[in-house]
């Protein structure tokens, strides 16, 4: 499987109007592969979407899994997971994933530093009725930091750049970035030191991480 989108010292961003949707080897679950490097055993961000019914094999995350539902239902042996479930399973676990209704979340693969063993399932906040940017952490380990990142109002949001490679992820409404404009499930990636300006059309829901360089995953 060729490499997607793997040049990190480049921005790269792709729109929900951009998506294509791919079957992957177990039947019922199709990907949209935001980034990539290696093959099925790859370090990864993806869109993953479950037909009803559908399950995967059992299965160990070697460098750790994070991922957030967004709609139907996610579930593994551990617990069932609804809309606005954030959850890390950390380098080592293992799971049997399902989905009875069907389901899409946003997942990323072999990304954690191999010390951070943290299992963390969490519910995202809500949108607050007032104006302003209001910003949730949920996660930290050394220089990877993950933050749900609310804005209100056509609000202005600006991220200093940082030794390392930053993500937003839009989970719901919409926001502008150097003229596009990012529809809920679109998704940036820019590179180390290089900051992120982006205004809210409307109100917004976003999901931000920095995190180090990744090594390339051994097969």
């Amino acid at each position: 499987m060729p490499a997607i989108r793997a040049d990190f010292t480049a921005a790269a961003w792709v729109v929900p109007e951009a998506f294509e949707w791919v079957s992957s080897p177990q039947g019922g679950v199709g990907r949209v592969m935001l980034d990539r490097v290696g093959d099925e055993v790859a370090v990864a961000t993806s869109l993953v979407r479950y037909a009803a019914g559908s399950r995967f094999p059992a299965h160990e995350h070697g460098l750790g899994e994070e991922y957030l539902v967004l709609e139907g239902e996610f579930g593994d042996e551990h617990g069932r997971y609804p809309p606005g479930t954030y959850v890390r399973n950390p380098p080592g676990s293992r799971h049997t994933p399902f989905s009875e209704p069907g389901c899409v979340i946003w997942v990323k693969l072999r990304q954690f530093h191999p010390d951070d063993q943290r299992q963390l399932v969490t519910r995202l906040p809500l949108p607050p009725p007032d104006h302003g940017t209001v910003s949730v952490e949920l996660h930290r380990f050394q220089r990877e930091v993950v933050t749900c990142i609310i804005m209100t109002d056509e609000t202005e949001l600006t991220l200093p750049g940082v030794p390392d490679v930053q993500e937003l992820f839009v989970i719901d409404g919409a926001v502008s970035w150097r003229g596009r404009r990012l529809g809920a499930r679109g998704w940036l990636r820019v590179p180390v030191a290089e900051g992120i300006e982006v205004r809210a059309s409307g109100s917004a829901r976003l999901l931000h991480k920095t995190r180090p360089a990744f090594a390339v995953p051994e097969d």
